[in-house]
């Protein structure tokens, strides 16, 4: 039961931390591979957490069921003693089991709403992949396919099969040079499975609006993920033409929502970047740092088994609440 407590409260601080913490450290983009793989961990060691939890109320639940031994309860529930007014035994044994009700429900639900998010997400992209397999066309010298639209676009879209679409308004509008950037930048997305990230990061959020970390990871991902491949595409054929590119198509109509695209997220901050990069001590600066921050919360769990469990290095024994 302390384990679970513990688990619960080191989920909540993450919360509400992190939200704070990481957009600062990150939001430049000196290292957004390594500022998105934080961002990976934060959301995982929160879930883990919380599907820790569950299963920790939904198995002592089931050992003390046939053998409910107030003593155990009240050790439990000795951070809750003043709260309780010293009702213990049948009363703290139901409001044990209500508590394991109710964490159970919510951590089903919850993976129902991300299961179903992420079944709607796939489905509106292979739908519209194969609208545009459908309506599009092959052009010599395009590694996409091309629609006929007055609107200047390019995006990709995951999953079988994974698609670069582009608007002759688009094509008429870019350069051979710059053109040849955009498709590279849309190529790194589908390479770096990008489009799964997306659909999971927005399935989470959408699942969980009230929570800040899901929206504000949401959102710094997707900007970070365009920085990836902005990346790849610069070494390939240089900033320049890259930075023309994001410009030329800059204010286009909005791209499918389950696309990813060159021109539709975070653009000033990775036009800044490109005109301005970091230098090499900057870079390796927010390595460090995002390593730091990683190794915190990486190693909050065990520091908190640690604690339940009376294995910290000092050797000191919990008491209250955390005591088994």
């Amino acid at each position: 039961m302390s384990i679970a407590v513990c688990l619960l409260l080191y989920a909540a601080v993450v919360c509400v931390v992190a939200p704070r913490l990481l957009p600062p450290l990150t939001r430049r983009g000196s290292a957004p591979r390594a500022a998105v793989a934080v961002w990976l961990i934060v959301l995982f060691s929160v879930l883990a957490s919380w599907a820790a939890a569950a299963a920790a109320l939904v198995v002592y639940a089931a050992r003390t069921w046939t053998r409910p031994d107030p003593l155990a309860v009240r050790a439990c529930f000795a951070a809750w003693r003043s709260a309780a007014a010293g009702q213990h035994g049948v009363s703290t044994q139901i409001g044990l089991w209500v508590l394991t009700l109710v964490v159970g429900t919510l951590t089903v639900t919850l993976a129902a709403r991300v299961g179903r998010s992420l079944l709607r997400g796939r489905a509106s992209s292979r739908r519209h992949a194969r609208s545009a397999h459908i309506i599009g066309r092959r052009v010599a010298g395009v590694d996409g396919l091309v629609l006929d639209a007055p609107q200047k676009m390019a995006y990709c879209l995951g999953g079988r099969p994974a698609t670069i679409v582009i608007t002759t308004a688009a094509i008429a509008t870019l350069e051979p040079p710059h053109l040849d950037a955009v498709l590279a930048h849309e190529r790194a997305h589908l390479a770096g499975r990008h489009h799964l990230l997306l659909a999971a990061t927005r399935a989470l959020a959408a699942s969980m609006p009230r929570i800040r970390l899901f929206t504000v990871a949401e959102t710094e991902i997707a900007g970070l993920l365009e920085m990836c491949a902005d990346d790849t595409a610069a070494r390939r054929h240089g900033a320049s033409p890259l930075l023309a590119a994001i410009l030329a198509l800059a204010g286009a109509d909005p791209i499918p929502s389950a696309a990813l695209g060159a021109n539709t997220v975070g653009v000033c901050a990775r036009v800044t970047r490109l005109t301005d990069p970091d230098t090499a001590a900057a870079r390796i600066r927010a390595r460090l740092l995002l390593a730091a921050v990683t190794a915190a919360i990486v190693f909050g769990p065990f520091v908190v088994w640690a604690a339940v469990h009376d294995l910290t290095p000092l050797g000191l024994k919990p008491c209250g609440p955390f005591s088994a």
